[in-house]
Formats: structure tokens, sequence, C-alpha cells
């Protein structure tokens, strides 16, 4: 395997690659400014002029026209999968090594993922035995940047009664984790809904309980299902 180059971007460049990747989705879809500043909690002309930078690097980032959007260049997804891979060993490291809170692993991964070198990056790999999945439930890229594609939808896309199998929950908001984790929701689990989605959001139970309790159209949203045998 040959060595990475060494990274000379900064943290808030690595956090527009990351972005772009994640909107962008598993079809690499091009993603509006709009979308990025909402994503990422900046002005709308903050985005272009970083967009523009990135495209109009000596090596792109990025592949930009105003009109239509952005989506990472070959480099740019490269670097962008890199940044994952440490997020997700960090907070897999974190919480299984470290015994920190599911809620705080995201946050503290933020701050180290730019910073570690290779070889720490291969140590804490080993130390886990290599894991695939992170806390969360989230594919961790391999060294080569290939991730594997998890096939789930939200539970905002149930439109009925059913059982599901949690394939993994957002990661963006350590309340929400708080609610998840005091409520039994982690990956993994079965999810039963109990009642079809209405204004107010979803009436669910886990595993075997028979007691429901209610979930936000938003918070149901950052949990991803697949079917569940019965």
């Amino acid at each position: 395997m040959s060595p990475r180059r060494a990274n000379g971007n900064t943290e808030s460049v690595d956090n527009y690659l990351k972005a772009i990747l994640s909107l962008g989705g598993p079809e690499h879809r091009r993603v509006t400014s709009t979308s990025l500043a909402d994503h990422l909690s900046v002005a709308p002309a903050s985005v272009t002029n970083m967009l523009q930078k990135l495209a109009a690097a000596p090596t792109p980032l990025v592949e930009y026209e105003r009109h239509r959007g952005v989506q990472l260049s070959a480099s740019g997804k490269r670097r962008a999968l890199e940044v994952l891979r440490h997020h997700r060993l960090i907070e897999t490291f974190l919480y299984q090594i470290l015994d920190y809170p599911i809620e705080e692993v995201h946050e503290e991964a933020e701050r180290l993922e730019h910073f570690i070198s290779e070889r720490f990056e291969e140590r804490i790999a080993a130390k886990l035995g290599h894991p695939r999945i992170d806390p969360h439930g989230h594919s961790i890229p391999t060294m080569e940047g290939e991730m594997t594609e998890q096939n789930s939808i939200p539970l905002t896309a149930v439109q009925q009664e059913g059982v599901f199998t949690i394939d993994s929950v957002s990661d963006r908001d350590s309340r929400t984790l708080q609610q998840f984790k005091a409520s039994g929701i982690k990956p993994g689990a079965r999810l039963r809904v109990r009642k079809k989605a209405s204004s107010e959001g979803y009436s669910v139970s886990i595993g075997r309980s028979s007691a429901a309790f209610d979930l936000s159209t938003e918070a149901a949203g950052g949990i991803l299902l697949h079917p569940s045998a019965k």
C-alpha cells in the first residue's frame, strides 16, 4: 500500500469536504450551496467563496458550477473519506476503550480527526480489531478509501406499522443521542412502529417491550432502519 500524501488542508476545508460527501449520498449527487450553508451553519456567501477556492486549487478538491451545485473531485473524495475514517475510528476508540458516553464521542472526534497521523490511525484500527462499523452504526471507510454502502431507510419514510432493525442513528445532536440511549434506541435493536406517522411524530417500542413511546419527526429522521424478521 503506497503512503498517503501529507495533508495540507485546514480544518475548515476538511469540514466542507465531509459535508459534501454526506449530503451527496451514495450516488454522489451535486450539492447546493444552500444545503451546505444549512449543514455547516455558515453564510451562503462564505460557502460560495470556499467552493470557488476549492475548485481553483492546483489540485482541485471539488467540481463547482454556481447554478448546478458542487461535487467532490477524485482528490476531494479521497480526503473526505480519509477524514471520515479518522472520525469514526476515534469515535469507536473513545466509546469502546475510554468508555466515553455515546453522546460525547462525536464532538471529541470532530476536534481530533484532522490531526492524527497515519501511524496513529493504523494503531487505533489494530487495537479495535479493524472495525467496520462505528458506535452509531455508520460504516468506517477502509485505508484504501472504500466504504460499505448501507441500504437503509429513515424512520420518517415509514408510512405503516411494522417491525424493523435499527441500522444506524445520527450523531449530530448530543441531546437526541441521550434520548435514544435512554429509550434503548441503538444499532441492532429491534424497533416496532406501533402507529402510523402523524404530524407529531411516531409511536414506537423497542425490543420485546410492549411499552410504546413517542418520537418527534425530527428525532425519527435520525434513525435509519431495515426490515426485520418478526
